[in-house]
């Protein structure tokens, strides 16, 4: 039998050379396998593990050290301080998108927004966090995915959020036109040559919510043309993007015929969420 405390110690050396946060993954795992909190693991060092605690938390950590992302393994990440619920059909929420978030509540506030729809919902991390931030706003949310919508779909449940429509479409196909004052989406941005593919957590994401042809930009295009006929007069487009999409992103939004296209950098200063105004 081992002890919590020499178990961490064990797993963290393992991991090193796998993850960016050795530490922090064997306690969230430990955790899961477990079913306590992390003040239980610092509270009690020096508890024995089962037989079964340290064979679920093996197993765990041989897929870690697979690369399998800690939030396939737990089947849950927060975001915007809400559980959600992931699975390998979705995406892995990213701090990143919370721009996107406070993009959108200060578009909403500012301007009496009263109706939205996110595209290529995944979890349902961008519109369940809105609808909860914004009740007053009627929400829909879309995904080509039936599995991705089932998700989303419980994320709402477990968040207490009951006034999101879901539909099945992909991007704005199937929506009616001149019905939002706000469309907003995070789509696939990644180039098919795109080293970054090989690497990390993306090795094991939905290839489907990350890849996009014409070095990346075909979704974004896509939306951004489709997005002219759903948007009520002086609406909002707010899609977010690669590092490196600003120019040719901004491009598309204006070959459109949007107006006010304002690109924001994320925490790290990088060119993250770019923002349109469909004209009067």
């Amino acid at each position: 039998m081992s002890s919590i405390q020499t178990v961490l110690v064990d797993t963290v050396a393992k991991l090193l050379t796998v993850s960016d946060s050795p530490a922090l993954d064997a306690e969230v795992l430990l955790c899961h396998a477990i079913n306590q909190t992390r003040t239980h693991l610092r509270a009690w060092p020096d508890k024995m593990l089962s037989a079964d605690q340290l064979a679920c938390y093996q197993t765990l950590i041989q897929q870690r050290e697979l690369g399998v992302p800690v939030a396939y393994l737990t089947g849950q990440k927060e975001f915007w301080s809400r559980p959600f619920q992931v699975s390998r059909d979705v995406l892995i929420p990213r701090p990143d998108t919370e721009l996107l978030i406070e993009i959108c509540l200060d578009l909403i506030n500012k301007h009496a927004l009263t109706s939205a729809i996110d595209l290529g919902t995944g979890s349902g991390i961008i519109a369940i966090t809105l609808a909860a931030e914004c009740p007053q706003i009627s929400m829909t949310a879309t995904d080509f995915s039936a599995s991705a919508l089932a998700m989303a779909k419980q994320n709402a449940q477990n968040n207490a959020v009951h006034t999101i429509q879901f539909m099945e479409s992909n991007w704005l196909k199937e929506i009616a036109p001149k019905k939002f004052d706000l469309i907003i989406s995070n789509p696939p941005y990644i180039a098919e040559d795109d080293l970054h593919l090989q690497q990390g957590d993306v090795r094991f994401e939905p290839k489907t919510a990350l890849i996009a042809g014409q070095q990346g930009l075909s979704d974004i295009t896509a939306i951004a043309d489709q997005a002219r006929q759903c948007l009520n007069s002086a609406g909002h487009l707010v899609i977010e993007h690669g590092y490196n999409q600003q120019q040719p992103v901004q491009a598309i939004f204006q070959q459109f015929g949007y107006v006010n296209v304002i690109t924001y950098p994320d925490l790290a200063g990088n060119p993250r969420v770019t923002c349109g105004q469909w004209p009067e």
